[in-house]
């Protein structure tokens, strides 16, 4: 299946309560057509401690058909689902893809430090803040030395 079809047939379910399962969201959403997939995505940030299986709010559907998805849309948009109000709308692919490392800095990245940073010589360093080169500091301070002997 491409992905440009599957995202048309992808419903997204958000604002469901936390006592709303994959069975409950099954159930509510059969109605509209053949659920391929459903969805929830868990709330445990490491999953090897996850204590309590708690879900982050939403969830997706997958449909047989885009017809089917665009009919949960239009009935399922601002009503109830187990006490909470859900707002349902067609879901949208990622903007950015998820890399490996996940959620690092880039700078952590060997390669980047390889490609975008300069050895302290040639960048210039403390002497390009204060104007002076080496072989400047060096006179001055021979000054400085003389001028304390006197």
């Amino acid at each position: 299946m491409e992905e440009g079809t599957k995202s048309k047939k992808t419903v997204f379910v958000g604002g469901i309560g936390d006592d709303v399962d994959e069975s409950a969201i099954y159930e509510n959403f059969a109605t509209f057509g053949e659920i391929i997939e459903v969805q929830l995505p868990s709330a445990a940030t490491n999953p090897n401690q996850q204590t309590e299986a708690k879900h982050r709010g939403f969830a997706f559907v997958t449909y047989g058909s885009s017809a089917d998805a665009q009919d949960a849309i239009d009935n399922m948009d601002l009503n109830e689902l187990k006490g909470k109000v859900i707002k349902v709308n067609l879901a949208r692919p990622m903007k950015t893809l998820v890399q490996p490392g996940g959620n690092r800095a880039v700078w952590e990245s060997e390669e980047w430090l390889k490609q975008h940073i300069k050895p302290l010589a040639k960048s210039g360093g403390v002497q390009a803040r204060t104007g002076k080169s080496e072989t400047q500091e060096g006179e001055d301070d021979a000054e400085n030395d003389q001028e304390m002997e006197e």
